[in-house]
């Protein structure tokens, strides 16, 4: 009993070891290794190990809501899923990125080893239970995240990209810490389960809804939420495209995990309280996601303003407040991961013989030179548009419709109207690759691994994803279910 009580059930937490283990193991690896292999041999190494904690967490699938390391660690279903999909997109960004940083002289092993570090982070993260391990997971990701940004030090737009993230990063890091103290001063505690039966038993103080406003800041800068989104399409167009890519996966799937996790796990009796902040960052996010993309010529920063508006399309579903709403708010995350990586894969793709291109005019006639990446690109715009039949509508539709099912009308059609206004810019990207005059043709391909990401995504977003919308649901519904235990 006492020997129980003292060492804590590491099996919960096993994942999480094996990826701390095995990314001290890939640095050493990495030091010891030739220069020229080192890169090549430490990313299939990150790779395995990504794959095999996927694996560790699919075992864990079906077992009951646990909670280790004096209540500061929890795996539950929500943990597993999310986890997952942070896995998924963390694997395949990695592995997109070879070519890329090949070509531009910056493959070095550090790469995958930050990666795994910031998987790591977001990972601990998703299973907080107590704001000093939130805190732990979230400094962990970032100050990975800080170094990929400016990763190509040789070029200024990465080191400026680096150093806004940094700094902002600091300043949000700072919010958290001041709204973690007014929640602690006030309610008494930092771990989640105590402050949801505290403020259960009693209304909150003016402290602790000050408190959480300061948090509520502090977690909308990390999804980038409308009015902390400023960093994004500047980070976004700055840094390497596969750090592009990896940020406008993983990480954004962690962020808004973590924003559930904490509003439903320890304030779940403050739904009115922090209701009307996620409903205002959602209905900011959409229109500016919506209206600043309008304007948008270079792919990058339209991809990050569309990140922006997607963040308040999946806060509907936080907004709702119910399992309904968290169920749909996964599914739409799912999605999501696919869009994007596809997307980024197609941007990968966008190269000529003086390197890589990134304006939108200049996939103007890609339909002529190239039709199957037009086609994949057509699914991925029309899909991240929300067009019915493919799966981005699926999305759209869950939260809408949980949103409506929680007497929030007026917020689903806000939303569906952001949407419409959405549809243009995407739309515009596919008359300029099926109705413009041919720019000159994209040399050298994407690469293997790169075209299979491209053609698996566009499948999942074609009109066959009717098919896999039923079994993601079955699964988002179990992982909302087990986060309101």
């Amino acid at each position: 009993m006492v020997f129980n009580e003292v060492i804590p059930n590491l099996g919960i937490a096993l994942p999480e070891i094996v990826m701390a283990v095995g990314a001290l193991a890939l640095l050493m690896v990495g030091v010891f290794s030739t220069a020229d292999k080192a890169y090549r041999l430490v990313t299939n190494l990150a790779a395995a190990l990504l794959l095999l904690t996927a694996i560790l967490l699919i075992t864990q699938v079906g077992g009951e809501r646990q909670v280790t390391f004096g209540g500061m660690f929890v795996s539950d279903g929500f943990a597993i899923f999310t986890k997952i999909l942070v896995l998924i997109g963390s694997g395949i960004s990695l592995l997109m990125a070879e070519r890329f940083l090949k070509e531009h002289n910056v493959a070095k092993f550090e790469y995958p080893v930050l990666v795994v570090l910031a998987t790591l982070g977001m990972m601990a993260m998703i299973s907080a239970n107590n704001f000093l391990s939130l805190y732990i997971g979230l400094e962990l990701q970032s100050l990975a995240l800080y170094v990929l940004a400016s990763i190509n030090r040789d070029r200024n737009r990465s080191t400026e990209a680096g150093l806004k993230y940094f700094v902002l990063g600091a300043l949000s890091s700072g919010m958290l810490l001041f709204g973690i103290s007014y929640i602690y001063g006030f309610a008494g505690s930092i771990e989640f389960d105590v402050l949801a039966e505290t403020l259960a038993s009693g209304e909150a103080s003016v402290g602790v809804i000050v408190g959480l406003v300061f948090l509520i800041a502090a977690l909308a800068f990390k999804i980038s939420a409308v009015p902390f989104h400023m960093w994004t399409p500047d980070v976004y167009e700055g840094a390497p495209t596969p750090v592009t890519a990896f940020f406008a996966s993983a990480p954004k799937v962690a962020a808004l995990a973590l924003f559930v996790r904490v509003m439903i796990g320890a304030f779940p009796d403050m739904l009115h309280e922090w209701q009307q902040v996620v409903i205002f960052i959602s209905i900011a996010s959409m229109f500016v996601g919506a209206f600043l993309a309008l304007v948008q010529t270079n792919i990058k920063r339209l991809m990050a303003y569309s990140s922006i508006g997607h963040v308040g399309f999946a806060l509907v579903g936080l907004a709702a407040g119910t399992q309904e709403g968290i169920t749909a708010l996964l599914i739409y995350v799912a999605i999501y991961l696919t869009m994007t990586l596809g997307a980024f894969g197609a941007i990968l793709s966008m190269r000529r013989g003086d390197g890589m291109v990134e304006s939108i005019h200049d996939l103007a006639g890609l339909s002529r030179t190239n039709l199957p990446m037009a086609l994949a690109i057509a699914t991925f715009m029309f899909s991240l548009a929300g067009i019915p039949l493919l799966a981005g509508f699926f999305g759209k539709w869950e939260v809408f419709k949980a949103a409506v099912n929680a007497d929030l009308v007026p917020l689903a059609i806000i939303g569906v109207l952001t949407s419409v206004v959405g549809a243009f810019y995407y739309l515009r990207v596919i008359k300029i690759m099926f109705f413009d005059d041919p720019a000159p043709a994209f040399e050298g391909g994407a690469g293997r691994t790169v075209s299979l990401v491209i053609g698996v995504t566009a499948i999942v977003n074609s009109p066959v994803s009717f098919l896999l919308i039923s079994p993601l649901t079955v699964a988002a519904a179990w992982a909302a279910g087990s986060l309101l235990y």
